[in-house]
């Protein structure tokens, strides 16, 4: 049976990323003993919680707008989402705090790096389903500071490892 999406799933899944990243940084924040590493990682959870109200809103202003109600099945952002969604690329269901305290924190800082990539490329593919007048412009703007988040994460990473 094929998967069809329309827009209100694919925002729940966005939500859902959002709010695993916002647990994650949580988590990590609270086994961290780096003060300074703490206030970024909670800074970066906000920021995740903003994105959660974005998509939140961005749901609800498109409920029963005719474009978003499916997509064209053979649509390639629409085949990259549903191989996301079937965990492929990566497992909304999952939530990636679970992996805190089973690595060194270069490697969660590394993990974290690696789902925000993952975000960036969902977002992409939700970006080329929505059209302007529907919030493509907030879309790319939540790209961008997942690319901050990414350059973030990096730096700190390349400070640890100057020691």
């Amino acid at each position: 049976m094929a998967v069809f999406f329309n827009a209100f799933e694919i925002f729940e899944m966005a939500e859902q990323i959002e709010r695993n990243g916002g647990s994650f940084y949580r988590k990590v924040a609270e086994a961290t003993t780096d003060e300074d590493l703490r206030g970024v990682l909670l800074q970066l959870a906000s920021m995740e919680d903003d994105h959660i109200k974005v998509f939140s809103s961005m749901k609800e202003e498109l409920a029963g707008q005719p474009w978003a109600q499916g997509f064209e099945q053979e649509n390639e952002a629409v085949l990259f989402l549903r191989a996301m969604a079937a965990g492929k690329v990566f497992d909304t269901q999952k939530d990636p705090a679970v992996l805190v305290g089973e690595m060194s924190m270069t490697d969660t800082l590394n993990k974290a790096i690696s789902l925000e990539k993952d975000s960036i490329a969902f977002y992409t593919g939700i970006k080329e389903l929505v059209p302007a007048e529907f919030g493509k412009g907030r879309i790319d703007a939540i790209i961008k500071e997942e690319m901050r988040h990414v350059r973030i994460l990096s730096e700190r990473l390349a400070s640890m490892s100057e020691f």
